[in-house]
Parts: structure tokens; C-alpha cells; sequence
């Protein structure tokens, strides 16, 4: 049942839970942003919480376009240069690729008013907050144990027949039951097998074995954003904004994960065709492989407000409501493995391959609270910061849930209880300057920093953790780092903008989950990324 292309998925299977939908692994992958928008907004680090005036104040405080005079339309562009460095025990692993973007259109429009309202503003604008192309590798020898012991370790008691395909009686483990998929699939693979009994099972390492471990991770992806915003001036002094957010996501992981061993405890058979084969001990090696696919839509509410209470002073407040995401998740997972008994020439050999999954699902990411104060000196500087809490523990999934009368969404109360139990919330400081050296010619540099939003307990391997499907990897983001600088030049209604932006960021990469008080293959990441981006626009 192997396939070989994504798009050749089917209609959606009737899936049971041993599918395992979807987990607070899943919700934290795909929710993250990241630094992006027009090039002035960059280079001085995404500080305008209480600036404005800027089409990129669409994604983060719609009260910005009240301070808007002149309508504008503008257009920004992106080349990052990715370098990504994985290191382990054994060395470091590097990888690296060049990526460009489209990453920025808006228009607004302002229309002047009689009154206390001096203006009323819109504008619509479409932006990349995140991009998910990310790639690495990496290596461990010797490792304390084997993903097919931590496999193990959680299928006790399940009777190894429902496991097993039976075309007689045309009954399919992974569709038909509602065992872990990873088991099942580890178990037709013979890389956990029964001991004593048929509810009993142990891995391949055991007291001498010695073992290694390799994996390579590859992500491609993307969330846009388009926006609707409105935004109102009163009296120049407070400025007020309305927005909404229409979210189109995109996002692919496809990992392999491999290990080598000796003096492992295996099944082998000379011949699987003619003999029943028995336990024993010798040389294994498997390698799991994974694709999973998720897409979706979803929508978000923004509410922004900036009160300048003296020309040298402005404060800024945001709030964003969840993005409400509609999800599809869609993939497959196969093990191949190779078992040679000691002194024995011919190698016994498995393949398996899960059933392709395609489920719906259903996520609200985290709220978003931002606040900020600026400062005009003369008319030469601008100073501004920034302060953002994003409250990663209040996100929440549903699955979905099959009945006689229809389908239905319903709170996936253990996903949302790893995600409370996992991740906390992060914070985020912007700092932005910018100096006017001529009327026409601008300077600008900018902070952004981003703590993790991880518990210390699960960042620290004292909690397992728990994935879903049959990929058992995940990584933990650390702190995240962007310096930035640029360059601006206006000549009457025309503009364009230069930034430069260095991002950092720190995550520990786990094959799979420490358990038993056993360390698992892992490794420190740093993802380095060096981005050109270049604005230009009119206002008119």
C-alpha cells in the first residue's frame, strides 16, 4: 500500500483514534510568526504598535492607518539566505539554501472628514507571516536505547492479533481497530515483537546491544494573511482600528529516521516463505519514514487603539483574538527494516506501510496583547517600543467526530491538556529607531527578541511527550533573535526602502521522547537566516 505521491490522496477515511488526529506538537508547530512585512517595518524591528503609518501596521495595530494623511500603495520583496547548523556528540551538520518571497501588497486609502472624525482610513493588504522551509540532519552513536523500545514501552497489554492483517476476513489493523498506528506499524515491521505472550513485547536494544541513530528533517511551507482594516483619526489625537484577518496556511514535514545496531534482540527466519523464524540476537536496522501535509483557513479579529496625548508622545495598544483555523492533515508512514542473525549471511527483511490518512480538524491559536510608546524627537529621531505577550497555553483543538447523524467538532480534551502541560506563554520586546539625516535620506535599526514558550519541564525532558500518527520527532523552539538595520529615501510621493534582518534562532530537535529515564537521540539547533528586503510604494 505504498504511495508515493501526496496529491494522490483519496476522500477522507473514517479514521479511528489509533490514527491520532492531531496533538499540541501539531498546534505549536503552525502557530509561531515570524518578523516579516514591509522593509521600514523590519528595520526597525516591528516596533509601531504605537507608530502607524505603515501598511505592515495592518498585521499588528489597525489604529495605525489613522495616522495615514496620504492614501498608499506599496509592495515588498524578500531574499533570505538560510544557513542551518544541527549539532550532536559526534560534530555539527550544516545546510543551507537561498530563498526570495513575496512578502508584502497593501493599499490604503484615506478620506478627510468634517468634524471630530478628521479622517476615516482602510486598506487591504496581503502578508507572509511565517515561512516554514527549514531543513537538517543529524547524527548519535552510541544511543542509551531504541524508538522500538520506547514503541514497546507503550503497547503492553495490546493483544498482538488485532494487529495483524487478516484478508480472510478482510480486516485492516489500521482502519479497523483503534491500536496506536505506530504500533501497529511497528509490529508488521517486526521492529517490536511478543515475548511470553501475545500482550507482552520488546524492542531491539537490549543489556550489550550497541546502536546508532541518523535523521533528516525537511519542512517547506507558509501562513499568509490577508487583511481588511478600518481606522479612524479624532482630532489627531487618538486614533482607533478595526481589522480582520483571512489566514491561508500551508505547511509539510517529511522526516527520516533510521537506526543500526548489533548484538540486537530480533526476529529472524532463513527463509520467511517456509520457516516460522524465532527470536534472537544480531545486527538490525530500520528506517522510518514520514510525510504529513497540513492545510487550512481560518479568520482573526484586531482591535488597535494609539492616543497621542502631546506631539513628542504616542502610546499604542492592540488585542488580536485567536485565528479560528479550519485544518486538514493528510500523509502516510512506512518502516523498512533488515535483521541478520549472528553468523547467519542472509539478511531477513520487512516493509510496511500505513493506510494514508486525511482528517479534519479544527485549532484556535493563541491570543495576542501588544502594547507600545513612541517618541519624536524634533523632527530628526523616532524612538519606539514595543511589548507583545502571546498566550501559546490558551490554544485549543477539536477533532472531529463521526456519528449517525453527521460529523461534528468536539474539544480534544487530552490535546488541549499537552498543551497546557507543555507550553506557556512568550514574550516578545521590540526596539526601532530611525534618524532622518536628510528630508529625503533615513537611517534605521531595530531589536526583536522572542522568549521560548516552553514549560521547563518539558523543555528539560522531565515530561513525555506525545506526537501524533506515526512520526514521533518533534523540536522545541529556545529564544529567537533578530537585529536589524536600513536604509530609507522618499523623493515627494515616492518611496523605497532597504533592510537588512539577522535571525536566530535556538531548538533542541528530539527523534523521539526520553522515557524510562533514558536519553533519546537529540540535538541543539541553530537556524541562522539572513534576509535582504526591499520595499517601494507611492503615496498619493
Amino acid at each position: 500500500m505504498k504511495k508515493t505521491l501526496l496529491s494522490s490522496l483519496g476522500l477522507a477515511l473514517l479514521l479511528p483514534a489509533g490514527a491520532a488526529a492531531q496533538s499540541a506538537v501539531d498546534a505549536n508547530t503552525i502557530t509561531p510568526t515570524q518578523l516579516r512585512g514591509t522593509a521600514r517595518f523590519i528595520s526597525m524591528g516591528g516596533a509601531f504598535t504605537s507608530l502607524g503609518g505603515d501598511i505592515s501596521s495592518m498585521t499588528q495595530n489597525p489604529a495605525g492607518l489613522g495616522i495615514y494623511r496620504k492614501s498608499d500603495v506599496g509592495l515588498t520583496f524578500d531574499v533570505s539566505i538560510r544557513n542551518y547548523k544541527t549539532d550532536t556528540d559526534q560534530g555539527s551538520y550544516k545546510e543551507n539554501q537561498t530563498k526570495a518571497f513575496f512578502d508584502n501588497f497593501g493599499y490604503v486609502g484615506v478620506i478627510g472628514l468634517n468634524g471630530a472624525m478628521n479622517s476615516l482610513s482602510w486598506g487591504v493588504s496581503y502578508n507572509r507571516l511565517n515561512a516554514f522551509d527549514r531543513r537538517f540532519r543529524g547524527y548519535n552513536m552510541p544511543t542509551e536505547t531504541s524508538l522500538s523500545n520506547y514503541i514497546a514501552s507503550y503497547t503492553q497489554g495490546v493483544n498482538s492479533s488485532e494487529m495483524l492483517f487478516d484478508d480472510d476476513k478482510n480486516y485492516n489493523p489500521f482502519l479497523d481497530s483503534s491500536n496506536d498506528w505506530l504500533s501497529i506499524l511497528a509490529y508488521n515491521s517486526m521492529i517490536i515483537n511478543n515475548t511470553g505472550s501475545n500482550t507482552e513485547y520488546a524492542g531491539l536494544f537490549q543489556n550489550g546491544t550497541i546502536a546508532d541513530a541518523l535523521y533528516d528533517v525537511r519542512e517547506t511551507g507558509h501562513t499568509d494573511e490577508y487583511n481588511i482594516d478600518f481606522a479612524g483619526n479624532f482630532n489627531d489625537v487618538v486614533f482607533w482600528g478595526l481589522g480582520v484577518g483571512i489566514i491561508d496556511m500551508e505547511y509539510t514535514r517529511q522526516t527520516n529516521y533510521s537506526e543500526s545496531m548489533s548484538d540486537a534482540y530480533i526476529y529472524y527466519t532463513p527463509d520467511k516463505d517456509k520457516d516460522p523464524g524465532y527470536m534472537t540476537t544480531g545486527n538490525a536496522g530500520f528506517g522510518l519514514y514520514n510525510i504529513k501535509r497540513t492545510t487550512g483557513t481560518g479568520a482573526n479579529i484586531k482591535f488597535g487603539l494609539i492616543v497621542r496625548p502631546i506631539e513628542a508622545l504616542r502610546l499604542g495598544f492592540a488585542i488580536h483574538t485567536p485565528t479560528w483555523l479550519h485544518l486538514t492533515n493528510q500523509g502516510y508512514g512506512e518502516i523498512n527494516g533488515r535483521f541478520t542473525e549472528k553468523g547467519a549471511q542472509k539478511p531477513f527483511e520487512t516493509s510496511e506501510y500505513t493506510n494514508d490518512f486525511n482528517y479534519d480538524w479544527r485549532l484556535n491559536s493563541p491570543w495576542r496583547f501588544m502594547i507600545g510608546a513612541s517618541t519624536v524627537i524634533g523632527s530628526k529621531a523616532i524612538l519606539s517600543v514595543d511589548y507583545e505577550r502571546v498566550a501559546y497555553s490558551d490554544m485549543k483543538m477539536k477533532y472531529q467526530q463521526y456519528g449517525t447523524w453527521g460529523n461534528n467538532f468536539v474539544e480534544d480534551k487530552l490535546g488541549n491538556e499537552d498543551i497546557k502541560s507543555y507550553y506557556k506563554a512568550a514574550n516578545i520586546v521590540r526596539v526601532g529607531a530611525e534618524y532622518r539625516i536628510t528630508p529625503s535620506f533615513s537611517v534605521r535599526a531595530g531589536y526583536n527578541y522572542q522568549t521560548s514558550n516552553m514549560r521547563d519541564a518539558a523543555a528539560n525532558d522531565r515530561t513525555e511527550i506525545y506526537t501524533a500518527g506515526t512520526d514521533p520527532s518533534y523540536s522545541f523552539d529556545k529564544d529567537t533573535q533578530n537585529i536589524c538595520l536600513g536604509l530609507g529615501y522618499r523623493y515627494k510621493g515616492w518611496y523605497i526602502d532597504l533592510a537588512y534582518q539577522h535571525t536566530n534562532i535556538k531548538s533542541t530537535f528530539h527523534a523521539y521522547t526520553p522515557f524510562a529515564g533514558l536519553k533519546t537521540p537529540q540535538a541543539d539547533r541553530s537556524d541562522s537566516y539572513n534576509n535582504i528586503v526591499i520595499s517601494t510604494g507611492i503615496r498619493f
